[in-house]
């Protein structure tokens, strides 16, 4: 076998990780003298446990090797190894990269031009709007989003990217084959057709709580900056932030409401040196590296309000609207509009695309 096939095999065996797979390395020299190794050869390695080197010897086989490359081409999956040419720039120079990738999609050229966006599952309205708008915004520009596919901020990262016909990740802490959470199937459809679902784990792994902090550190080392959304004090996403900055990259936070549990984290991110941001052209302005790459061009018919005439009581809504998403009764407050007349606005607004009707009877505007 080739060294790449041989990267693919050690991978998709139980107990044998990065470290692991380095050691064999330093042992053997060559990667490829590990498949010609003899049993007693393996159980010579030192810094290896036990059920490790038995793992190795088990899986070693034609017929293993047969079954593991008939799967892969079963269930579409490409692999991408450290080796390969096509390997992304930005995630071989971290620490400890990924020895292989499993992608369902495709990679391509502009996808190294990438921002990551995490966030809270217990999202609020204000944190799906904002994750939505920012990422609509960074999509237009031709700006790829990486995010975990998560419940909340996640789901509504990968959403926005999709309506603005952009591109998207989404990285796994589990097989590419296990839709997690379940919940998201169709928007894990939807992810393979504009971009990928990625993974370091082999097929059939299974979402352990151990697998998520090592998954962050793809999620932020794929990218050339993160943003984090909403977070509590204590969460996943402060800790893919403290990766992002270990790795070298701009970390960006959204403000939020100092009385939010779910805002606690990005308030505390901003207190200690993230940039405060509260649109893409916030990013690009710090990311100078995009500004030769990306599309600068923003045009005003990506923005659907520019498309229809506004009559004055819908510009009056929409300026309310633009604080983020409200309930009706808000808007009715904020724009002295009568509720009768109100409903039939937010209707006409809504019939045109221009917002969108969220449960609670909340709109927002439909960037």
């Amino acid at each position: 076998m080739e060294n790449r096939e041989v990267l693919i095999w050690l991978s998709s065996i139980q107990q044998v990780g990065i470290k692991s797979i380095n050691r064999l390395e330093e042992h053997f020299g060559c990667i490829q003298n590990i498949w010609t190794a003899s049993k007693s050869e393996i159980n010579d390695v030192k810094g290896l446990k036990t059920i490790t080197k038995q793992n190795i010897i088990k899986y070693k086989s034609d017929g293993y090797i047969d079954k593991l490359f008939n799967e892969l081409k079963k269930e579409k999956v490409k692999t991408i190894t450290i080796l390969d040419d096509n390997y992304p720039k930005n995630l071989r120079n971290i620490f400890n990269p990924p020895k292989v990738l499993y992608v369902k999609g495709d990679f391509v050229g502009n996808d190294e031009i990438c921002i990551a966006m995490v966030g809270a599952r217990k999202a609020t309205y204000y944190g799906k709007w904002v994750a939505g708008k920012i990422s609509k915004e960074l999509s237009r520009y031709g700006i790829t989003i990486i995010s975990g596919l998560a419940a909340g901020i996640d789901a509504m990262c990968h959403s926005g990217a999709l309506d603005a016909n952009g591109r998207t990740f989404g990285v796994l802490g589990c097989g590419v084959d296990i839709i997690y959470p379940k919940s998201n199937k169709r928007l894990y459809e939807e992810i393979i057709e504009n971009g990928g679902i990625i993974s370091e784990f082999p097929l059939k792994a299974e979402p352990r709580a151990g697998n998520f902090p090592q998954r962050n550190r793809i999620i932020s080392g794929l990218s050339e900056g993160l943003v984090v959304v909403e977070a509590k004090k204590k969460s996943g996403s402060l800790i893919t932030a403290n990766l992002a900055l270990e790795q070298g990259k701009d970390v960006f936070a959204v403000p939020g409401n100092i009385n939010s549990i779910y805002s606690t984290g990005t308030n505390e991110l901003i207190k200690d040196g993230a940039k405060l941001i509260i649109n893409a052209k916030d990013i690009i302005n710090e990311l100078t590296q995009f500004k030769d790459k990306i599309d600068s061009k923003y045009l005003a018919d990506n923005n659907i309000i520019n498309n229809y005439p506004l009559n004055e009581k819908e510009k009056k809504v929409l300026e309310a609207l633009k604080q983020g998403p409200l309930h009706c009764d808000m808007i009715e407050y904020n724009t002295n509009i009568k509720m009768s007349d109100l409903i039939s606005i937010l209707t006409m607004l809504e019939m045109k695309g221009i917002i969108k009707q969220m449960s609670g009877k909340i709109f927002t505007i439909n960037n």
